[in-house]
């Protein structure tokens, strides 16, 4: 179990893909996103293993996804990934991202 101050602690936000890049040196089939997360944030690079559920990368632009803005950047071979953007797998295992819904603010917080 963990308390509400322990959640408060990862900082997942909303953001907007603004730009995808196939990574042909990742280890698996995966895209380098680039998401504005609005003015307080900016815009970030995310590693994101999605290419079975989202074939045709250019669909993915101006698509809202939920990422935790507060880890640090970890380095996948020659990217450099600053956030975490967040998927659920499907009935077969492969990542479907996960977004607010609705159309948001990018920067809202998720609470």
């Amino acid at each position: 179990m963990i308390t509400y101050d322990d959640f408060v602690k990862v900082d997942i936000r909303a953001g907007t893909i603004v730009q995808v890049d196939h990574f042909p040196e990742a280890r698996k089939p995966a895209y380098k996103l680039t998401i504005d997360f609005g003015p307080e944030i900016g815009m970030k690079k995310s590693s994101a293993q999605i290419t079975e559920n989202y074939p045709d990368k250019d669909s993915l632009v101006g698509e809202q996804v939920l990422a935790v803005v507060n880890f640090p950047p970890k380095q996948i071979g020659p990217f450099r990934s600053e956030v975490l953007t967040l998927g659920v797998p499907d009935a077969e295992g492969k990542v479907i991202l996960v977004n607010p819904g609705k159309k948001v603010s990018n920067g809202a917080r998720l609470f």
